[in-house]
């Protein structure tokens, strides 16, 4: 019998020892489980600037940490050794939700910068919610900062348990086409709400990645920007520059160009755009 995970749009129907599209979520014995809990492949200390975050604590560092899966299928991605990865193929470590926290205290009195908190970031953390919560509340009751850096697409329902904790995130606005995020694997609609919500309860920043041919004219970049205006016209919006990575070799680089072009284009609408990956 089939049991649906409910975590995002897709709804993935799985029989039992079936693992979902993400690679993270799997049927086990009728019930659908979280195969990446706690499994880590990537940490480190970074700029909070790196997220990208511009508004939220400036000049800070913070340990970031992603795990496997992603429930999109982006033909560009920088992660993919990762966000494409299943269990059988995560080079992964266990670190419990204590542990995590426990570290980022320790870093927080080792570093020089002083680390403000956990980032979840690298992968695609909503595939592997429970995780986020579980570490999000002893990061919180140790007085440090949450940080998620998200694809947006996750159910209403997880953003609801998972609001309250966080105190910022990045999320990736891949376009502003339902096509597009067709051809992504996602679901437009889904993001946008995901975003409205978001902004409502933390401190928002977007991404968009500029992919040639695909998402560069200036007119939907006008839709854009009129639409997170809308939501809030002081979120901050990364416009950032495409290389050629996983399935799109063969596209060339965003031309710099047009990605000032384009940020001059969301300046018309919003009080906080930027430019990035062009050093």
């Amino acid at each position: 019998m089939k049991t649906t995970c409910q975590v995002c749009m897709h709804h993935c129907a799985l029989s039992p020892g079936q693992t979902g599209l993400c690679g993270a979520r799997k049927n086990e014995d009728g019930k659908i489980l979280c195969t990446s809990y706690g499994q880590i492949t990537s940490l480190a200390l970074d700029p909070i600037e790196k997220k990208p975050l511009k508004h939220f604590r400036p000049g800070s560092t913070i340990l970031s940490v992603g795990s496997y899966g992603c429930n999109l299928r982006c033909p560009f991605c920088q992660n993919h050794e990762i966000s494409m990865a299943k269990e059988a193929e995560a080079d992964s470590l266990y670190v419990s939700p204590g542990r995590l926290a426990d570290l980022a205290l320790e870093w927080k009195e080792r570093d020089n910068t002083g680390n403000i908190g956990i980032a979840f970031t690298y992968n695609e953390p909503l595939v592997g919610w429970e995780y986020v919560r579980d570490t999000a509340r002893l990061v919180k009751a140790n007085g440090m900062a949450n940080v998620l850096v998200t694809n947006g697409t996750a159910s209403p329902e997880i953003l609801e348990e998972l609001l309250p904790l966080m105190d910022a995130m990045n999320i990736d606005l891949k376009g502003f086409r339902a096509d597009y995020y067709r051809m992504l694997g996602g679901d437009f609609d889904t993001v946008k709400a995901f975003i409205a919500k978001a902004a409502s309860g933390c401190h928002v920043e977007l991404t968009t990645l500029i992919v040639p041919g695909e998402n560069d004219s200036l007119e939907e970049m006008a839709e854009e920007a009129r639409w997170i205006a809308g939501v809030n016209p002081e979120i901050p919006l990364h416009i950032t520059r495409f290389f050629p990575q996983y399935h799109m070799l063969d596209r060339k680089p965003t031309d710099i160009r047009r990605l000032y072009q384009l940020a001059e284009t969301a300046g018309q609408y919003l009080a906080n755009v930027y430019v990035g990956n062009v050093s």
